[in-house]
């Protein structure tokens, strides 16, 4: 059984890599971007989820999720781009099951998608998720240590800072460590798409983890650059 989710946000870009990656896990995804047609769709259609964001045009997340709750109790999971703590209480008093803020990472989200589905006693809709998040361990290289479950990324025991996007690109380095990977792989297994282009993204995020992973970030030893074609992560 697929769990079908209807997805309200107006920010095509996000968006789209929402539907890509969680067309990829197995679920059926439909998308609108207006409050009023995802009420009218609702009326007519059994999701299984909802994911809504705050901050769309005329009708607000806020108020789908407060006229939805007068009749429904299926799951609701809110995104923001604010890290504001009022609109976060806001939504779950309103009846919300989970919040997440922008940006965000797509592991996490399904994370928090199979912690809701737990919670409200839907498990047997997990079937519909190709991944197990609970069978991702933890990867040690060297003195880098990565749990994936906490998101939390270590050197010689101390914690360091990562951005889930910066997380999970160096979670796939340790995966593959020893080996070249190329950028169009990294795109599309971080990033969920193919990218054609002289983006400098991956680069920047690069140069960040080396920050916090090289003794030396300008020279650095362990994540290299092989000209051309991509990156290694030396163990």
């Amino acid at each position: 059984m697929s769990v079908k989710v209807l997805l309200v946000e107006d920010e095509k870009s996000i968006a789209d890599g929402i539907i890509y990656n969680l067309k990829n896990e197995g679920l059926k995804v439909t998308h609108v971007d207006e409050g009023k047609i995802a009420l009218d769709i609702f009326d007519e259609e059994h999701f299984d989820l909802l994911i809504l964001d705050i901050m769309l045009p005329e009708v607000s997340g806020l108020e789908i999720c407060q006229s939805i709750r007068k009749s429904s109790n299926v799951p609701i999971i809110m995104l923001t781009a604010k890290d504001d703590e009022n609109d976060k209480i806001r939504g779950l008093e309103m009846g919300a099951d989970d919040y997440i803020t922008k940006p965000f990472s797509v592991k996490e989200l399904i994370s928090r998608i199979k912690a809701v589905l737990r919670r409200t006693k839907n498990s047997e809709l997990l079937n519909g998720l190709d991944e197990d998040i609970n069978s991702v361990k933890e990867i040690k290289i060297g003195n880098i240590a990565m749990n994936p479950l906490r998101y939390e990324a270590r050197i010689d025991d101390e914690i360091i800072e990562l951005r889930p996007r910066e997380f999970e690109l160096l979670y796939y380095l340790c995966e593959n460590a020893g080996n070249i990977v190329s950028r169009d792989k990294l795109f599309s297994k971080v990033w969920g798409y193919s990218f054609a282009g002289n983006s400098k993204t991956l680069d920047v995020h690069i140069q960040r983890i080396r920050e916090r992973i090289e003794v030396n970030p300008k020279s650095p030893q362990r994540l290299t650059t092989i000209r051309g074609v991509g990156y290694k992560l030396n163990d």
